[in-house]
């Protein structure tokens, strides 16, 4: 770490080193993975308190723990869509019935959550959705169809932004539903095979899906300030776990480039210098914006160019130092058999998708060309 702690705080950090130390490697499944976070207490931290289940820790804390748990390589986070997307999202727009159904059960792992916002034509013009939710007597019936749905095979729950108005435009008419993934023959998920050979997001269905009058969030017809309100979230003290990674990643190029030689080349050396160079800069800029975002408004923007052009390249040049070597795979490929890829590999395929997931880059420019800069607003239709 590279700030003070105060001596309450490093004993929180020796916690969590003591406690991934001991349970990180134990091959759980993930969902198991998440109900032993939940009961040690380790699911929303930064949650205000309210009987949640969850403890509650400062900023710093936050960190610790964040950067620790990256630095152990525990398991990948099933639950990190609840705990940090849907769970401020309550806490700042729901009423108080809805935090005490919703959130204690992802405090506890026990309820893993999905986001239904990107739609086939609407791409990443969140205005653009047309999945329809009609009112009925006792919630909506929910018609349309989801993709680029991370975690949707495993989820139990989909927060889903819905247009509830008929003929309602852009922003106007939408409402912000939980919608239980547990309706059979009502909503359907395929999962949409990446570059990697994985699956990790789904197409999502809705044919008649139910979902319950008071599950909507933030009242009927407020979706588009709910939403807002959520993508501002999306950015915070995992940034600065994501970046232990990113460093992990940029020590096996290095480790790379030395053991092929590719170190000699002068043009290699800079990249890898430019490159660590880049990555203190992005992390001192996190730290500079942390619990600040409110203040500067293109901040997360800012942060998502930043690491998302970064890693693209990191992954570019992950195969670049490998020569030749980098086209064959660590294992027989078939057409019978799923292929296999070793960790340079899958880092230049899914980095490919970077600039793209979470708001692409043209979104992100766009956001701090007219909320930061204040250059006139992209034409997006005729608004009702």
């Amino acid at each position: 770490m590279e700030f003070g702690f105060a001596p309450e705080d490093e004993a929180f950090r020796r916690e969590a080193r003591a406690w991934l130390g001991a349970h990180a490697k134990a091959g759980v499944d993930r969902r198991s993975w998440e109900r032993a976070l939940g009961a040690a207490g380790w699911i929303g931290l930064g949650w205000p308190e309210g009987g949640y289940g969850n403890r509650t820790a400062t900023l710093t804390q936050q960190v610790a723990w964040a950067e620790e748990y990256a630095r152990s390589a525990a398991p990948p986070r099933s639950g990190h869509i609840g705990e940090n997307l849907l769970a401020p999202t309550l806490i700042a727009h729901g009423d108080s019935e809805q935090k005490a159904r919703f959130l204690p059960p992802v405090a506890a792992g026990e309820e893993l959550w999905c986001q239904g916002y990107s739609e086939p034509g609407a791409g990443s013009d969140l205005a653009g959705v047309r999945t329809a939710a009609v009112r009925e007597a006792d919630g909506y019936r929910v018609s349309g169809q989801k993709i680029w749905t991370s975690l949707a095979h495993e989820a139990d729950w989909c927060f889903v932004l819905a247009r509830t108005e008929p003929g309602s435009r852009r922003h106007h008419g939408l409402s912000f539903l939980l919608v239980p993934m547990d309706q059979p023959g009502r909503i359907e998920v395929r999962p949409i095979r990446q570059l990697t050979g994985t699956s990790d997001f789904n197409e999502v269905f809705f044919d008649g899906a139910h979902a319950r009058v008071e599950h909507v969030v933030g009242g009927e017809g407020n979706g588009w300030r709910v939403a807002m309100s959520l993508l501002g979230f999306e950015r915070g003290v995992s940034t600065l776990a994501q970046q232990i990674g990113f460093a992990a990643e940029l020590g096996r190029v290095v480790r790379d480039a030395v053991a092929t030689g590719a170190d000699g080349d002068p043009v290699v050396r800079e990249r890898l210098v430019r490159q660590w160079a880049e990555l203190r800069v992005m992390r001192w800029n996190a730290l500079r914006t942390l619990g600040n975002s409110a203040a500067e408004p293109g901040a997360p923007s800012v942060a998502k160019l930043l690491w998302a052009g970064w890693h693209q390249r990191l992954g570019e040049l992950a195969v670049l130092v490998r020569g030749a070597t980098a086209s064959v795979g660590p294992a027989d490929w078939s057409a019978a058999a799923p292929y296999e890829l070793d960790a340079a590999q899958h880092l230049f395929l899914f980095s490919r998708a970077d600039t793209v997931y979470g708001g692409s880059d043209q979104v992100q420019r766009t956001i701090i060309a007219e909320r930061v800069l204040g250059l006139p607003r992209e034409p997006k239709g005729v608004e009702s």
